[in-house]
């Protein structure tokens, strides 16, 4: 059974900022699309950074509904099988302190933008 947990942990933040991390929008018409996504920052209890290298349908999406979910699991999974599914809204951020951040985390990736989640709700999924 899932359990709810109110913010982001120290072992949630090494879980997201360890591994790969889907991350799904809607558009308008309230079509589904995922991705998968690195390089990500957990920059307090309950935002999560994430920068825009090459996502102009994610982006699109965040302007049309900011309501996102991200996944995240451990990569070893067979042998600790955790992972959770954390929601909530997106910003996106073309100039300022949030962009200047993503630049200082990506390794090789052009930084377009930056990606603001504002967590409301965490659930564990193993």
């Amino acid at each position: 059974m899932a359990q709810t947990i109110a913010g982001i942990t120290d072992e949630m933040k090494k879980l997201i900022e360890d591994n790969a991390l889907a991350l799904a929008t809607t558009d308008s018409d309230g079509n589904p699309h995922c991705i998968a996504v690195g390089d990500v920052k957990v920059v307090s209890k309950n935002q999560i950074l994430i920068g825009d290298n090459y996502m102009a349908e994610t982006v699109m999406n965040i302007n049309a509904n900011k309501s996102v979910a991200l996944v995240s699991w451990c990569r070893e999974w067979e042998k600790d099988c955790v992972g959770y599914e954390l929601k909530g809204t997106a910003e996106y951020f073309k100039e300022g302190k949030w962009l200047e951040q993503v630049k200082s985390i990506h390794k090789g990736f052009p930084a377009k933008g930056a990606i603001l989640v504002t967590i409301s709700k965490v659930k564990r999924l193993a």
